[in-house]
């Protein structure tokens, strides 16, 4: 049996450390570690405290984003982002980089923007002959009726340049084969005079007489195609235009 009158008096001056131990002894018990008083220890708090980690499925890169767009519809982009992915396209198109196209087309550039000098992907692309990119800016949803700086279809300087398999695309994307430009041209006036008659040019005023064109629109100076095209020198022309 211990000495409860010497216990107390040793307790009375003990510190309260030695309490505890005390009467962790009476009890059999053993001592637990004693809270401070403003909460519980400095481990527990910072484990409790901490955020827990995102599980690897709650984390989105912002890269995916694109991915989750509606198929068949761009993604949403903030202005400024569409701006710049829309200035990225055009600048695309004018290098004839059909990877770099379809990339900028799925994350949400637009074909129909134009830059300063009203040139837009697909308006570049017709105009140049290059046909993949063109492809891809019409299964875009490019607007075929657009007109550039000098109110043509894409259609009029394709005519003019000879790229007889750009007119054969831009004619089957409904490309309209009578439309006016600001100088007064068509498609088959500018085919005939601003090239030399060759076969490029015979075969292009060929898939535009196909197409329906009317040979009869006539120029500013009030002449038709056949009258420009005999007043040149382009005979085999000027037989398939009589031919029609």
């Amino acid at each position: 049996m211990p000495d409860f009158k010497r216990g107390r008096s040793f307790l009375r001056g003990a510190p309260a450390a030695c309490l505890i131990l005390f009467l962790a002894a009476c009890s059999g018990g053993q001592p637990s570690a004693p809270e401070t008083a403003a909460g519980p220890t400095a481990a527990s708090t910072t484990a409790s405290s901490a955020p827990a980690a995102p599980s690897a499925s709650a984390v989105v890169p912002p890269s995916s984003a694109a991915s989750t767009a509606t198929p068949g519809k761009r993604p949403t982009l903030s202005k400024e982002a569409q701006l710049e992915t829309n200035r990225q396209l055009i600048r695309a198109a004018k290098a004839n980089d059909p990877v770099q196209v379809r990339k900028l087309i799925a994350a949400g550039g637009d074909v129909n923007a134009k830059d300063d000098i009203q040139d837009s992907a697909f308006l570049y692309a017709g105009a140049e002959g290059f046909n993949e990119v063109l492809k891809l800016t019409i299964e875009a949803g490019a607007d075929v009726k657009a007109t550039n700086r000098y109110g043509g279809t894409a259609l009029i300087p394709a005519s003019e340049h000879g790229h007889v398999e750009t007119i054969r695309i831009l004619i089957a994307a409904g490309v309209p084969v009578d439309h006016v430009n600001n100088l007064g041209w068509t498609a088959m006036q500018e085919a005939i005079l601003l090239n030399n008659g060759g076969p490029r040019q015979q075969e292009a005023v060929r898939l535009l007489l196909d197409a329906g064109a009317n040979p009869d629109i006539r120029d500013p100076q009030g002449r038709t195609a056949l009258q420009n095209a005999e007043r040149l020198g382009f005979t085999e022309i000027a037989e398939l235009i009589r031919g029609r």
